[in-house]
């Protein structure tokens, strides 16, 4: 048969990955992704720990990255995110760097880290004082805020989930009720912590709830991924890849309006246009909003909530 009209396969650019032993969202990746980019994803070794501050400093060790970076770099990506919040910021600032240091040695390919992409997100929307939401225990959400401190970000507010295990399981539900109580006082962005918390298809709700930019750990590891390779992320409106939106609340509101927002549907994405009512550009979050509905998400139940009761609430807490 003859086969000389078919075309390609199209050339392709590479963005390793690195992420740990117990990440499940690859396909989440994949969805910021635009065609001509391919991921090649590698894991970190199992070590039977739970999620906790010992977990990150075991799935972050210098070596154990050397070694997954030798192993990515016989396919040549341009280069490689290690893919892990927790396990990057554990170290503090210095230790971000040391690991992103280690890894680009390893191959001799550039390299970067999820919460070394957070730092370069947040100077990218120009936010010094943001809302986090994690899924996190207190000690791990504590070891974040310290490494934000360290580099001059403040936190207004605060709340997480208490998880230990099967973060990729939380329902969107439950994403959107954490920023609705972390997001006090009037944060410039809100940051939406763990690459193993499902966030693609929330982001675009949470922006127009709460008129303000929304960033989470996928979101910044494949956007600085894909801004290092000279591409762009993909994806529905967000305002990390949409500089309308960091005009300011009236800006935000007029270009959702004209945005599908996502439902899951039996396992799919499947988008729906829904009208937006324009707000007076003093709305703030918090200030006289009507909350959305909230999506549903990877799971029917609130599983934070079910798994760790006394946990959850972790609080639209101040620093102290």
């Amino acid at each position: 048969m003859d086969v000389s009209f078919l075309g390609g396969p199209l050339p392709q650019r590479g963005v390793g990955i690195v992420a740990p032993f117990d990440f499940a969202l690859d396909r989440e990746l994949w969805r910021w992704v635009p065609d001509d980019v391919s991921l090649h994803l590698t894991r970190t070794p199992f070590v039977p720990v739970e999620v906790s501050l010992d977990l990150a400093r075991l799935v972050s060790e210098h070596e154990t990255l050397r070694e997954a970076v030798r192993a990515l770099s016989a396919v040549a990506p341009e280069v490689v995110a290690y893919a892990c919040t927790s396990g990057s910021f554990v170290g503090g600032t210095a230790g971000e760097r040391a690991m992103t240091s280690a890894m680009a040695d390893a191959g001799e390919i550039p390299s970067l880290t999820t919460s070394g992409a957070l730092l370069e997100a947040l100077r990218e929307i120009d936010a010094r004082r943001i809302a986090l939401v994690t899924p996190y225990t207190k000690s791990v959400t504590d070891s974040l805020e310290d490494y934000l401190d360290e580099a001059g970000i403040g936190i207004s507010g605060r709340c997480y989930l208490g998880l230990t295990r099967h973060i990729w399981r939380v329902p969107y539900r439950d994403v959107v009720d954490m920023a609705r109580e972390a997001v006090v006082d009037a944060p410039d962005a809100l940051f939406i912590s763990c690459t193993n918390l499902p966030t693609y298809d929330v982001i675009p709700q949470l922006e127009a709830e709460l008129r303000m930019p929304v960033l989470s750990a996928n979101q910044v590891t494949m956007w600085a991924a894909l801004r290092a390779v000279g591409k762009e992320a993909v994806g529905p409106y967000q305002a990390l890849l949409d500089p309308v939106a960091r005009r300011g609340p009236a800006a935000m509101t007029s270009s959702i309006a004209t945005q599908p927002l996502a439902h899951e549907t039996d396992g799919l994405v499947e988008p729906e246009e829904v009208p937006v009512e324009h707000e007076p550009e003093a709305a703030l979050a918090g200030a006289g909003t009507e909350p959305a509905e909230p999506l549903e998400g990877p799971a029917d139940l609130g599983y934070g909530q079910a798994l760790h009761p006394d946990e959850w609430g972790g609080g639209a807490q101040p620093p102290a």
